[in-house]
């Protein structure tokens, strides 16, 4: 059986544009929109605690992934810590299932401006199926398209939305309407209530993490593009809110459905509409193209251990991609957006749910920070969260706090959490019936980290499960099995700092 790796052929400016382009889609300017339009100028508070949090959630997720760099992200780092049931779970119901939801409604955004702003040729499905067949086919064909596509999505997007927000403070556009003075923080302190709906504007920063296997120098590429990648989401959504704030009054941008284009409008006028659907186009792409190329890859670390059906770790010969992930993902979101997923009226509950999912998973990544430190102390770590354990501690009461205040209206809440609590028994009654049934795995019992290291370093050079018979499968897991063997002597000197 030959052996298949990935290629490392990611730098920096990759993993950041990875990290930002999953973070700043359509969703969250309709979010910094709304939330400028409740709590005005004040709302910077909110984003601001969000961002603390995001931060910590960084910190946490870096030192994870380069100190057990595996292509299953969440799932590696908590299969080490807390054992293979919750590992599924929160892989399911925190990269799988909301990805569901999030990503064919950017799909349906790029589509729509497309066939209204440029061409109304064909219908916004024919653009939304080219779009994602494309997309596909690149990620397919290798990390380094998928790459070169992520990095113009994202320099696009955020260029142009700097741009409208400096020329909209500097007065440099349309003559800016007489709004009456409001003052600086209308909500006093409860505008930290609108920390959770804060969270949405940084979501998504450590879908670089399974992207180590093919990072170059990840222990240092992976933390400074999450951290850098932060900031600079940030700067951008202050520069870009105070320009709202200062074009279109409060009530306008909060009642509306796209308080992006309001304020696009009204900054350039036309111009500046069809500016802002360059951006929407850009931040939804760049949302999906990260989704169908990171998503697969956490599959890929199911697969290999048997926790999904085996061919999701199958990696093209040729193109080195986990080419079944990938062809999973792109036609589970190819049917939601097809069956109308994100016209849905009640969206947004999905959305919220979602969110409740992605909370969970940053609680998991916290602990198992906390876990490790305490089992594994004197394991080699290329990057270690500071100021340990504040930022894990403070994160996870963070974390609990916005899932306590997730609902933006109070008649929400039931209904959020009923979803969100039928997607967690989803992917809890799937891990345990497949772990107890299937792979007769051990529910809460963790890998060791000689164990981890192995499945990494040797497991994750994917052998082609497709096509090879029972018996050439069982042939070649023995050699794999004295390859370790022989190979152990030289990882030992490895595994301390």
């Amino acid at each position: 059986m030959v052996q298949q790796e990935f290629k490392k052929k990611l730098g920096f400016w990759s993993c950041l544009s990875v990290g930002v382009g999953l973070v700043v889609a359509s969703s969250t300017l309709i979010t910094l929109g709304q939330g400028a339009g409740i709590a005005g100028a004040g709302f910077i508070i909110a984003m601001f605690c969000a961002w603390v949090l995001q931060h910590f959630s960084a910190q946490s997720y870096a030192e994870l992934a380069c100190m057990i760099p595996s292509a299953g992200g969440i799932r590696s780092y908590t299969r080490v810590a807390m054992g293979a049931l919750p590992a599924v779970v929160a892989t399911i119901s925190g990269f799988v299932i909301p990805n569901l939801l999030a990503a064919p409604t950017e799909l349906a955004v790029a589509s729509t401006m497309l066939s209204e702003n440029f061409t109304a040729l064909f219908p916004p499905i024919f653009w939304g199926v080219t779009l994602l067949v494309i997309i596909m086919a690149t990620n397919i064909i290798g990390i380094d398209i998928f790459a070169k596509f992520q990095i113009v999505f994202t320099v696009t997007m955020m260029v142009i939305l700097t741009a409208l927000g400096v020329i909209g403070m500097a007065g440099l556009g349309r003559v800016a309407p007489a709004l009456p003075e409001m003052p600086f923080n209308p909500m006093g302190w409860d505008v930290l209530g609108l920390t959770a709906m804060a969270v949405w504007l940084y979501i998504g920063i450590e879908y670089v993490c399974p992207l180590a296997e093919e990072t170059v120098n990840s222990g240092k590429n992976l933390p400074r593009a999450m951290i850098i990648g932060l900031l600079l989401i940030f700067g951008v959504n202050i520069v870009y809110m105070f320009a709202s704030l200062k074009y279109v009054p409060m009530e306008d941008l909060f009642s509306s459905n796209t308080p992006h284009l309001l304020v696009a409008e009204a900054i350039l006028g036309k111009e500046g509409l069809l500016l802002f659907a360059i951006v929407s186009i850009s931040a939804s792409l760049s949302t999906l193209n990260t989704v169908i190329g990171v998503v697969p890859r956490i599959l890929y670390g199911m697969g290999i251990n048997r926790e999904l059906p085996r061919f999701f770790g199958y990696i093209h010969k040729n193109f080195r991609t986990p080419v079944y992930g990938i062809l999973f993902m792109g036609a589970a979101t190819g049917l939601f957006f097809v069956g109308g997923v994100a016209e849905a009226e009640n969206l947004i509950i999905f959305i919220m749910a979602a969110c409740c999912s992605w909370f969970l998973c940053y609680i998991i990544a916290h602990a198992n920070v906390i876990i490790l430190r305490k089992r594994y102390p004197d394991v080699k770590r290329p990057y270690k969260a500071t100021f340990y354990p504040i930022p894990q501690i403070v994160g996870i009461i963070g974390m609990v706090y916005c899932i306590l205040h997730i609902a933006p209206l109070p008649e929400l809440a039931a209904p959020i959490y009923k979803i969100a609590g039928i997607m967690i028994l989803i992917a809890a009654a799937y891990a345990v019936l497949w772990l107890k049934y299937v792979t007769r795995t051990k529910l809460f019992s963790p890998l060791s980290m000689d164990e981890a290291r192995q499945e990494w370093d040797l497991e994750t050079r994917m052998e082609n499960v497709e096509i090879e018979p029972a018996g050439t499968y069982e042939g070649a897991a023995a050699d794999l099995a004295d390859y370790r063997v022989k190979a152990e002597s030289l990882k030992k000197d490895n595994y301390h700092a």
